[in-house]
């Protein structure tokens, strides 16, 4: 009797766990729809967006960036040139050393790294901002005054993201592609020419478009949770630490199973 309790307990706490995740990826959904339509839709039907908090947004979210993960990168960059001649160089094939760096940068790490920088600088920021206007209650007051806190919060967010990070990705690549150069023309008997030409030759337009892809559906993926924690803040100071942890948990975990969804996607489209 007490086993088939246990089992009915844990199969309503898996149950319960289940609807929860359903329900808050339906959170995520709708927020993200309305978030869309106030960027592209209610601003010809008369509702402006905030260009001036868009703009603002983009540059905390994508120039103030830059120093961090320019420096991330190029050492990224390096790590990888410095993994792949360990083992190539066992088969004579150091010149391959600019392709690996090259392809591995666009078509996973350089949108992957940027976006989990961004959700560190700028997803936390997002929850941690808009629950602190959830807790001193000026979301009611806008509510009031009859202002979308979505329009209002959400959109400039939301606009400034998807143009930054793919922005982003691509100078995470260059920087990259530039660290491997360091060790290529340092240890692999590269010129810079030959190494950049190299890195160019390997690249296809559709792993360049892959990555871009990625880092765009990442930026909606990173506003819609920073900002649904940040709605969904409870009373007391102490909430807002906690909806900001949680907004970077949920956030790298969301870009994670984005980018195997994408992935594999691609995968299956090239295969066809």
């Amino acid at each position: 009797m007490v086993l088939v309790g246990g089992k009915v307990e844990v199969a309503t706490q898996i149950g319960q766990t289940v609807t929860d995740g359903l329900a808050y990826l339906g959170g995520l959904t709708m927020l993200g729809i309305r978030a869309a339509y106030f960027t592209f839709v209610s601003p010809f039907q008369g509702k402006p967006l905030r260009w001036r908090g868009a703009i603002s947004q983009a540059m905390q979210t994508g120039v103030r960036a830059l120093p961090i993960l320019s420096l991330i990168t190029f050492f990224i960059g390096l790590i990888l040139a410095l993994q792949a001649a360990y083992e190539l160089r066992r088969f004579g094939a150091l010149n391959y050393v600019a392709s690996a760096v090259a392809i591995s940068m666009t078509r996973e790490l350089g949108p992957l790294i940027t976006a989990i920088l961004v959700i560190g600088r700028s997803g936390s920021a997002f929850a941690a901002e808009i629950g602190t206007m959830k807790v001193t209650e000026e979301i009611d007051a806008l509510e009031t005054m009859a202002i979308d806190p979505v329009h209002f919060l959400v959109a400039p967010k939301f606009i400034a993201m998807i143009v930054m990070l793919p922005c982003l990705t691509i100078w995470a690549n260059m920087m990259g592609i530039l660290g491997g150069a360091v060790f290529g023309v340092a240890q692999a008997d590269f010129t810079w020419t030959r190494y950049i030409l190299s890195s160019v030759d390997a690249l296809f337009l559709r792993d360049i478009v892959t990555g871009l892809v990625k880092s765009v559906m990442f930026g909606i993926t990173i506003t819609a949770v920073g900002c649904q924690e940040g709605l969904l803040t409870g009373a007391g100071a102490e909430q807002v630490g906690k909806s900001t942890t949680r907004a970077v948990v949920v956030s790298i975990f969301m870009v994670i199973l984005v980018d195997l969804v994408f992935t594999a996607l691609f995968f299956f489209m090239g295969a066809r």
